[in-house]
């Protein structure tokens, strides 16, 4: 018996958008549940190194809660590369000026940081309200957080 690996032609045929309500939920729980969908481990055809996994909106992006006291200790690094180019801001700075950038980070930390990881991340759609631009695409509301 051979081992199947889908093709990458299958997996763009088999793609669909799924919708994810981020609004009082906490912060990993939800990035490990996008991250696995973006790899594409919840579809039965998985295949590590191809990028089959499914398009996912985030909504509700601001409303994102943290765990014990990381609204207050969690620190955030940005360097430009020059000297003393280190920027750091909290988690409630960062939820005013970019509330997607949270999410966004928490998610790539959690997909493999390597060109097929780059091109899985981009399958990744977030919004800060309720509302998003993607309602062509009909995705599916998933209820498993």
């Amino acid at each position: 018996m051979r081992t199947f690996f889908q093709t990458k032609e299958a997996a763009l045929k088999n793609r669909k958008w799924i919708l994810i309500d981020a609004e009082n939920k906490i912060v990993g729980r939800v990035a490990s549940e996008v991250a696995a969908i973006l790899r594409g481990k919840n579809n039965p055809a998985f295949t590590p190194h191809n990028d089959d996994g499914d398009f996912v909106i985030v909504v509700n992006a601001a409303k994102i809660k943290f765990s014990g006291n990381k609204e207050k200790d969690k620190l955030y690094h940005v360097h430009s590369g020059y000297v003393s180019g280190l920027r750091t801001d909290t988690v409630s700075d960062l939820r005013q000026q970019k509330p997607e950038e949270i999410m966004k980070r928490a998610v790539w930390g959690m997909l493999p940081h390597t060109a097929l990881g780059r091109r899985q991340l981009k399958k990744l759609k977030i919004f800060a309200g309720a509302e998003h631009i993607h309602a062509a695409q009909t995705p599916e509301l998933t209820s498993s957080l």
